[in-house]
């Protein structure tokens, strides 16, 4: 069977519908990590590429498992189309498996291209015939019950499962390898690396969650962390190479398996994502960004820059707030 390559960037068409059910005691931590990343996603492509509303079953606001008090934009029934409808329940979940919840689910379903069940999500879903004849996970707190509840679904404990257009979330750290699946299937590996620098930065990757059948290769993970490390003097592919003690050859081909892209392209990437940081966060001139990411002069980090970022440096931070 051929393998799938992994696109470094894409653009889409137009801006990913999400709408985010919240049930009563919901994760706050949970939701953060699917919203957050959607939001530094649209900041650092510089484009709305994701779009998102809350709903609620009846339009009410709703309690947090911490007491945060949220108010939805709609309610479930006004639900139209949307790619991605997220199921997202924690404590209490039982109390919110009725007759009416499972109809309304199984209508809102209808109207999303990909229903999304996380932490105790699943459960609800389950009820609602919606994964019958699919893999699934569920907090793992509830895996046993899970499966003794529901027959019909073949229940693992994994962090994420995607089977056709159900996917399932174990809980709320997982939430986070889900949205940056989501984030690589829409804009592209590019925009992964950004996001997962952004809320990990110093830790070893976030492997793919389980609907792109491969963790995350450890050479790649070693790879990145020398780049990340090697920012001010960049290695060349020959000295990455030795250094992982391994061929040029073969860090090219895992680069382009696993990325979609040369080690130089990667690398470049990840030099310009720290030189706008500094130019974002910093008060240091453009040729001090330039030296500090590895280029021999600002004209050189301007040109890369433009073509990556699409503005050039000086641009940019005329532009900030």
């Amino acid at each position: 069977m051929t393998k799938i390559m992994p696109d470094w960037t894409k653009t889409p068409r137009r801006p990913v519908n999400i709408a985010v059910l919240l049930f009563d005691s919901f994760s706050n931590l949970c939701l953060a990590n699917c919203l957050e990343p959607l939001r530094a996603a649209n900041t650092m492509t510089g484009r709305h590429a994701f779009d998102w509303q809350v709903l609620t079953p009846d339009g009410a606001p709703v309690l947090s498992s911490s007491g945060m008090q949220v108010v939805p934009h709609a309610a479930l029934p006004t639900l139209r189309d949307s790619d991605y409808l997220f199921i997202t329940a924690s404590y209490d979940h039982e109390r919110y498996d009725t007759a009416g919840s499972r109809r309304a689910l199984r209508r809102a379903s209808r109207n999303a291209a990909v229903s999304v069940g996380l932490d105790a999500g699943p459960w609800l879903m389950a009820a609602a015939g919606l994964l019958d004849g699919k893999r699934a996970t569920v907090h793992w707190d509830l895996i046993d019950p899970f499966t003794e509840r529901f027959p019909k679904v073949t229940a693992e404990q994994a962090r994420v499962l995607r089977d056709g257009n159900r996917i399932t979330c174990a809980g709320a750290m997982s939430a986070l390898d889900l949205t940056l699946g989501l984030i690589s299937t829409h804009l592209g590996e590019a925009a992964r690396l950004d996001v997962e620098a952004l809320f990990i930065h110093g830790d070893p990757p976030v492997g793919r969650s389980a609907d792109r059948h491969a963790a995350r290769d450890p050479l790649l993970r070693r790879a990145l962390s020398a780049m990340r490390e090697n920012v001010e003097r960049p290695l060349s592919v020959n000295e990455l190479s030795s250094l992982l003690s391994c061929q040029p050859r073969t860090l090219n081909r895992r680069f382009r398996t696993g990325l979609g892209a040369a080690p130089g392209t990667v690398y470049r990437h990840l030099r310009l994502g720290v030189a706008r940081k500094l130019l974002e966060g910093s008060q240091l001139g453009i040729a001090e960004v330039a030296l500090r990411c590895g280029y021999e002069s600002p004209v050189a980090m301007t040109r890369a820059f433009r073509k990556v970022h699409g503005v050039a440096p000086s641009r940019l931070r005329k532009h900030l707030p």
